[in-house]
């Protein structure tokens, strides 16, 4: 989740003391979808950690199955980052850039007469009509994040103490 700009601390719970100041600026967020997990490190407040020793279940079996903690972590990265619209824009440049040599190979290996009859079309067609494709998702992908970004209206700072 790091690496789609989620802060996550590593192997916590969801469990945790607050103060009021951290509360009132918790109850700033005015989302649906709340990924506390998330949120808690983004308030800034000054926090700290208690570890202890965590065993294993002894009786029962855990009612969060793999589906669910796959939807968790979707959740985690969809509710922080616009990072996966950015790799697919990413995506969209690389897969255009790769058809260009793409066109370059098939053009070549045509003149050359190695190139099966159609084959040269049919290639360079569809690695620019996937290039393209990508490359639109990628742009109305990243106005979608912007969308996004502002339809959250998370407060953009948080004023500590006034001053008279």
């Amino acid at each position: 989740m790091e690496l789609l700009g989620v802060d996550v601390v590593y192997n916590h719970a969801d469990y945790r003391l607050m103060s009021r100041r951290a509360l009132e600026a918790l109850s700033e967020y005015k989302e649906i979808n709340l990924f506390l997990r998330g949120i808690i490190p983004l308030i800034g407040y000054r926090s700290d950690y208690v570890y202890y020793e965590r065993h294993e279940r002894f009786a029962g079996e855990s009612k969060y199955p793999l589906k669910k903690m796959i939807s968790f972590a979707l959740d985690g990265i969809t509710s922080f980052s616009v990072k996966p619209l950015k790799i697919i824009s990413n995506l969209g440049l690389l897969v255009s850039a790769l058809s260009v040599i793409g066109l370059i190979y098939a053009l070549v290996s045509y003149f050359s007469g190695s190139a099966v009859a159609g084959w040269t079309a049919i290639i360079c067609s569809i690695w620019l009509i996937a290039g393209l494709q990508f490359l639109c998702l990628g742009a109305v992908g990243g106005y979608v994040g912007k969308i996004y970004s502002e339809v959250k209206a998370r407060p953009r700072y948080k004023i500590e103490e006034y001053k008279k």
